[in-house]
């Protein structure tokens, strides 16, 4: 009996391989489509002196506005590594004896802020928490934003976006 079924499965298994299916309709082979939509991200690059006199804030408008659907995402350079810099997603928290500080922003469909926030008097600060911070402003496509990626990683980001450090363009403060 043992042997019977073991005939029959092999036969069985031999006459299924064989086996194919109907042809499927025209058209989803990628040869008869219309041509695909190439989504890009807008990106950006900014040097900010959070002070006083801004209240500790710089606003950048959008030019044109994004779709309401897209998602933005901010970048500090905290550090670097020789001639590589480390970036660290916002909001980045830093504790001192006196508060505490967070970079921070937001955005709207027509603007980003980039701004410090947190229970600390900002004149306490010294200019190297202040002067000349470099930020890196990405908007993600509302098509992109549900991927499985850290988003909080920048080189993760960048490289899955397809980005490259020429691809920011540096945006100047107009006063």
């Amino acid at each position: 009996m043992r042997k019977l079924t073991a005939i029959l499965g092999l036969f069985g298994l031999i006459v299924f391989q064989a086996c194919e299916g109907p042809q499927g309709p025209p058209g989803l082979d990628g040869l008869d489509g219309l041509d695909g939509v190439n989504i890009v991200s807008e990106v950006f690059e900014v040097d900010v002196d959070f002070t006083e006199a801004n209240n500790y804030q710089e606003i950048f408008s959008f030019d044109p506005a994004i779709i309401e659907s897209d998602v933005v995402l901010a970048f500090i350079q905290w550090d670097a590594d020789g001639a590589n810099p480390i970036w660290r997603a916002l909001p980045q928290t830093v504790f001192f004896e006196e508060g505490v500080l967070m970079y921070n922003y937001d955005f709207t469909k027509n603007d980003f802020s980039l701004f410090l926030d947190g229970p600390l008097d900002y004149g306490l600060l010294g200019p190297e928490w202040t002067d000349n911070q470099l930020f890196r402003v990405v908007v993600v496509p509302g098509d992109f934003a549900s991927s499985r990626i850290d988003w909080t990683d920048y080189e993760a980001v960048t490289k899955y976006l397809g980005l490259t450090d020429e691809d920011f363009k540096r945006i100047e403060i107009k006063n």
